[in-house]
Parts: structure tokens; sequence; C-alpha cells
């Protein structure tokens, strides 16, 4: 009972606050349809349609507003719930639109595609070249401290001279490792640019942008 008056009140204020917005308040009539079907008009809120939309007609029948069914708390907070679901749905679905356009404005045919692939494994395949050259250098300014250790065979090596000997082995560790990076990265870039073609054919062949799901590799 003290929830009924409660909505009632509510739904009463709302009313109020529409009455007032128009005609100096003044000959506002409100009209809905029950859950039974009943058609009921009254002066004010109708009460028996708290859970329902409510017509405000002004006096010569016309429409002036649309009272909405008065929520309670709880099933405020769960529309509220359901309204900021489908916003962020929306705005997804307009980011899935904008990137897929962006990518067909990027990539208008598979040619442009394979040169932008070819690009990006370029540079991966450059880096490796750069490291691969380093090591060599690396292998060049080991023989000389190789030379020289020889006369240390079975003695402890000079500091300077061990010293030298691990900063180049550290060196060639680290060319080694920046290697297997760009081999992992050339794997990366393949992926990519594969799932990427993969979803521009559709796109090309005539689906909507937005309509579907991005491909993981290219995330």
């Amino acid at each position: 009972m003290k929830h009924s008056f409660l909505l009632l009140c509510g739904l009463l204020a709302a009313g109020d606050a529409l009455a007032q917005a128009g005609e100096n308040g003044k000959g506002a009539i409100y009209t809905c349809t029950t859950a039974d079907g009943r058609k009921l008009t009254s002066d004010r809120p109708i009460g028996e349609c708290s859970s329902r939309e409510q017509r405000v007609l002004n006096p010569d029948g016309s429409l002036r507003s649309v009272l909405p069914p008065f929520l309670s708390p709880d099933e405020r907070a769960a529309q509220e719930i359901r309204d900021r679901k489908l916003a962020a749905e929306r705005a997804a679905q307009q980011d899935a639109v904008r990137r897929d356009r962006n990518l067909m404005q990027r990539f208008p045919s598979e040619a442009a595609h394979r040169r932008a692939r070819q690009s990006a494994v370029d540079d991966a395949e450059k880096a490796m070249r750069i490291s691969e050259r380093r090591i060599k250098d690396l292998a060049l300014e080991r023989k000389p401290m190789l030379d020289e250790a020889e006369f240390y065979k079975g003695k402890p090596l000079p500091a300077k001279l061990k010293q030298q000997l691990d900063a180049n082995d550290a060196g060639v560790e680290a060319q080694q490792q920046l290697i297997e990076n760009q081999k992992a990265e050339l794997v990366r870039i393949n992926s990519r640019y594969d799932a990427e073609l993969a979803h521009l054919k559709k796109l090309w062949g005539g689906a909507p942008p937005g309509s579907l799901p991005w491909p993981t590799a290219v995330q």
C-alpha cells in the first residue's frame, strides 16, 4: 500500500510539472488504456495507468505530450542500466562503422594492401640485416682478442681483455635477441595483414561497414 501511494505521488508530481509547462497548466486531459483494455480519461494523471504510457492532450484533442510509465527506484535503476548498455552498444557500432570505413579508405584495393604489407615486411627484414651485419662486425672485433688470449692459456686473463670479451659476448647476444624479435615481428605482421585482407575482401564484396566482427589479429 505504501509503495503504491509513493508511486501515485510521484506520478501526480510529474503530471503537475507537465501541466504547468503548457498553457498556464490548465485544460490538460490525460488518457490511457489499462492492461485489461479499458480506456480511461481524466484531468489528472491516472493512477491505474502508473505502469503505462499516458497521453496528455490539449482541450481541442491535440497531443500536448506523453507521460511515460512511472518507475519505482528499482525499475528506474534497471532502466538506467539498460540505457547505458544500449548507449555502449551504439557507440561500439559507430566505432566499428568508422573503423571499417577508414580501413577501406586506406586500402581501396588489394594492390594497395599488398604494398603496405611489403613495406612493413621490408622494415622488419632491414632491421634483421642490420643485426646480422653487426654480429659479423663483432666477430671481426673478437678475433684479435682471441689471438691475445692465446698467450694466457692456463692463466687468468687480464681484466681489460676479459671485459672486452664479455662486452663482445653481450653485444652478440643482444643482436641475436633483436633478430629473434624481428622474426616474431614478421610473423605478427603477416598474421595481421592476412586477417586484415580477409576482412577487407568481405567489405569490398559489399558487406556493410560495421557488420563484421573485427579480426583479433588486427587489434
